[in-house]
């Protein structure tokens, strides 16, 4: 396979990791702090296929690598927080509350969903999302480096 068509697989693959987040979260499943985090080396790697579709450099492609590795990290790190394995963060994830009013702010604390990283919302042949990103991550970086390669 070519490496424009690898990238174009990689960049597809980011995209879909990307637009299912967002359809779960549609779904009603709120993320939490480290699934928003999981998102934004997929955002990079997707830059990353684009820029090189339009000029073709070797640095796009070890961007490519780096973010999809980084995101399966995470994915592993945040499964590892489900299993118990290990803790995870101690803080929660909150919006600006810019210049609300006292009781505006309660109001808005007590109607935010409370979303915890140590706990499992959805699974998938016992794998939870962390467990899949984690997986379907590191099969990312595996297309970026036979791109590599193949350059």
């Amino acid at each position: 396979m070519s490496t424009n068509k690898l990238i174009i697989l990689a960049l597809v693959g980011s995209c879909a990791m990307l637009m299912s987040a967002f359809v779960f979260q549609l779904l009603g499943y709120t993320p939490c702090k480290i699934c928003i985090w999981q998102r934004w080396p997929h955002v990079i790697a997707i830059l990353a296929g684009v820029l090189w579709l339009i000029k073709p450099d070797f640095r796009f492609i070890i961007l490519g690598i780096f973010s999809t590795f980084l995101t399966s990290g995470l994915g592993l790190y945040h499964s590892g927080i489900e299993q118990k394995w290990w803790s995870g963060p101690t803080t929660c994830t909150s919006e600006k509350i810019g210049n609300l009013s006292s009781n505006e702010l309660f109001a808005k604390i007590m109607s935010a969903p409370i979303t915890r990283c140590d706990e499992i919302a959805w699974t998938f042949a016992n794998l939870s999302m962390a467990s899949w990103n984690a997986i379907l991550s590191l099969s990312l970086t595996i297309v970026w480096v036979i791109a590599i390669k193949n350059k």
